[in-house]
C-alpha cells in the first residue's frame, strides 16, 4: 500500500514530480535547483525523484515541455472564447494573453527561466522553437481571418506581421519579468496594441 493521497500509477507520479520541479524552478531558478527541493515540493523522498528521473536534465526538459503546452493551451483558449464573429475581439484576446501580468508572473517567469537552456540543449531549443512557431501560427490565423472579412488592412503578409507581434511580446515580457522599472506591464500592452493597430489598420483594437 502506498502513502495516502499519493498517485497510484507511474504517469501520475511523474506528472506530480514535473509539477513539483516547476514550482522549485520558479522559486529558486535553475542554478539553485536541487533534488531535495523537488522531493520536498512533491512530498516524496529524494530516492523517489531519482527513481523516476535518474537524470535531472530529463526532468527539467519535461517541465519545459509542460510549461510550453500549458501556455499554448491558455492562448488558444483565450482566442477560442472570444466572439467568433469578431476578428477584432479575437486578436485582442490573443494580445491580452501574451504578456506577463506582473514581474512575478509564474508562467512567464518559468518559461523564460527554462528558455535559457536552449543555447546548451537541443531538446530545450526545439521546445523554444516550437513555441515561437505555434504562437506565430495563432497570430497568422487571427490576422488572415481579419483581413479576409475586411476588419483588417494589413501592411504586410499576415505571417510576417505575426512574427513581429510574437517577437515584441517576447522582448517586452523578458523586460517585465526581469524587473525593468522603465517598462510596466500596462505600458507594454499599450505599446503592443499601438503596433497592432498600425499593422492591421484597425483603430478599434
Amino acid at each position: 500500500m502506498g502513502k495516502a493521497g499519493r498517485p497510484r500509477n507511474q504517469t501520475a507520479r511523474r506528472q506530480a514530480l514535473v509539477s513539483a520541479a516547476g514550482q522549485a524552478i520558479a522559486e529558486r531558478g535553475l542554478e539553485g535547483l536541487r533534488i531535495k527541493d523537488i522531493a520536498d515540493a512533491a512530498g516524496v523522498s529524494q530516492g523517489s525523484v531519482l527513481y523516476y528521473y535518474p537524470e535531472l536534465d530529463d526532468l527539467v526538459l519535461e517541465v519545459h515541455r509542460g510549461a510550453v503546452e500549458g501556455y499554448l493551451a491558455s492562448r488558444q483558449q483565450a482566442y477560442d472564447q472570444a466572439p467568433a464573429d469578431s476578428p477584432v475581439a479575437r486578436l485582442r484576446a490573443l494580445l491580452d494573453s501574451g504578456l506577463p501580468d506582473a514581474t512575478d508572473d509564474p508562467v512567464h517567469g518559468l518559461l523564460y527561466e527554462l528558455h535559457r537552456r536552449a543555447g546548451r540543449s537541443p531538446g530545450h531549443a526545439e521546445l523554444m522553437t516550437s513555441l515561437f512557431a505555434r504562437e506565430v501560427a495563432l497570430y497568422t490565423t487571427a490576422l488572415e481571418v481579419g483581413a479576409a472579412t475586411g476588419a483588417f488592412t494589413l501592411t504586410g503578409s499576415a505571417h510576417d506581421q505575426a512574427h513581429g507581434l510574437v517577437a515584441l511580446e517576447d522582448g517586452y515580457g523578458l523586460h517585465i519579468v526581469s524587473h525593468n522599472a522603465a517598462l510596466h506591464p500596462d505600458r507594454a500592452r499599450e505599446l503592443i496594441l499601438a503596433h497592432a493597430r498600425t499593422v492591421t489598420g484597425c483603430a478599434d483594437l
